[in-house]
């Protein structure tokens, strides 16, 4: 789909002076006009384009309120305050931007379980789905150290557990922690660098969203039926059939945003972090960000040891194996056939695996204790199983629904059962 000649004419005398020397209204017209896509995506197909949107958002809200910002223990809190009431439209920024990082996140979670759906990081898409998985994890490390920032309770004490978990690694972590913190506890040199990190990690995102837009145009997208474009009658031009469907998805997805924004900004926040820091009061119940949460309730689930590995050391393996073993996505799926469309037994589990995401976030933010604990667990182990065994067994054993021949004869049976 990526390749072949480009049917771009440049319309004046100054369009062929440009396209002669540097081609980039041939690029632009090549990757998002002329484009050929499948004729049958969908609205889940449309998540890309707000992340898109979303990022550059961030990037932007973000610059303005680092201009006003000051990275100093003593007068971060305050110089949020001052935002808030002194800046002109710092409300809104600040709000923007905090918001943001939560719709950021729920786009984010909707494109991956669409990928995981449709069987987006089989071959040849391997590598889109590693950079794809490797912006998110800059997302987390970026929203971490952004929540760090206002230098509220939550904010001081989010900084201390989560920079503490290094420690359970034997020989590094100590090593691993100190230079996070820059020191021996959370202060001033701690923010600081998170401060530095959190401003600089958009733009290193920024520059792999561009190497997965380059993959995404090398290799094509996917689409529902998971089936290869065969013939010209199988895709459509990316405009204006995908950018008339990504813009309307963009209003209602912005028009939710915005609701937020004006009716609840601080919904998605946690109430202690508008307290500043003490270092000598600690929160009742420390907890991350929503985002967070099914990961720290798989950290908390871990309370055994397993030989040598502690409890500690176990939770904080579970945690971060929870995040890496979505890079080795494409290589635990064995199955022939990409869309869960025609999977009955994926597709059960994998809306179990859904259920279950959104369970571990429900128990991250309860308390670590009783009956909690145990459901984390088995949880936990639902996780792990649905990537390790379940997909590798069912790509064997699975029996698929039987393949349409072409996207078109899957868009005209489509119909034909409307009708």
């Amino acid at each position: 789909m990526s390749g072949g000649h480009s049917s771009y004419t440049p319309g004046t005398a100054i369009e062929r002076w440009i396209d002669a020397r540097m081609p980039l209204p041939r690029l632009m017209y090549d990757s998002f006009v002329a484009y050929p896509v499948p004729r049958n995506l969908n609205y889940a197909y449309t998540f890309g384009g707000i992340l898109s949107i979303m990022l550059v958002i961030q990037i932007l809200t973000g610059v303005v309120l680092a201009m006003h910002y000051a990275s100093n223990t003593s007068l971060a809190f305050n110089s949020v305050e001052s935002i808030m009431r002194d800046v002109n439209w710092g409300w809104l920024l600040r709000y923007m931007h905090s918001n943001g990082a939560s719709f950021f996140f729920i786009a984010v979670y909707i494109h991956m379980f669409r990928g995981l759906y449709y069987g987006s990081y089989k071959a040849p898409r391997e590598l889109l789905w590693i950079l794809g998985v490797l912006i998110y994890f800059l997302m987390m490390a970026t929203g971490f150290m952004g929540y760090v920032l206002p230098w509220g309770q939550m904010s001081f004490w989010g900084a201390t557990v989560i920079t503490g978990f290094f420690t359970a690694f034997p020989v590094v972590g100590e090593w691993i922690q100190q230079l996070l913190l820059g020191g021996f506890a959370v202060d001033n040199p701690t923010l600081n660098r998170f401060f530095s990190l959190h401003y600089l990690l958009p733009f290193m995102i920024a520059g792999v969203v561009v190497l997965h837009v380059w993959a995404l145009h090398v290799t094509g997208q996917t689409n529902p039926t998971g089936i290869e474009p065969k013939s010209a009658t199988d895709t459509v031009p990316f405009t204006p059939h995908a950018t008339v469907k990504d813009a309307f998805a963009m209003i209602v997805f912005l028009g939710v945003y915005a609701y937020f924004l004006f009716y609840l900004p601080n919904y998605l926040g946690h109430p202690d972090n508008y307290t500043v820091a003490n270092p000598l009061k600690t929160p009742a119940h420390i907890v991350p960000e929503w985002y967070y949460l099914p990961f720290y309730a798989i950290l908390r689930a871990i309370t055994f040891n397993v030989g040598p590995i502690d409890s500690k050391l176990g939770g904080v393996l579970a945690m971060f194996g929870s995040i890496l073993v979505l890079f080795v996505v494409p290589w635990l799926d064995w199955s022939k056939v990409r869309s869960a469309v025609y999977r009955p037994w994926y597709k059960l589990f994998f809306w179990l695996f859904v259920i279950d995401s959104i369970f571990l976030g429900w128990l991250g933010q309860m308390p670590a204790e009783g009956a909690y604990v145990t459901m984390a667990q088995v949880a936990t182990a639902y996780y792990f199983a649905f990537f390790i065994i379940i997909m590798p067994v069912l790509g064997l054993i699975e029996k698929p629904r039987k393949l349409p021949n072409s996207i078109t004869e899957a868009v005209l049976e489509k119909n034909k059962a409307k009708a």
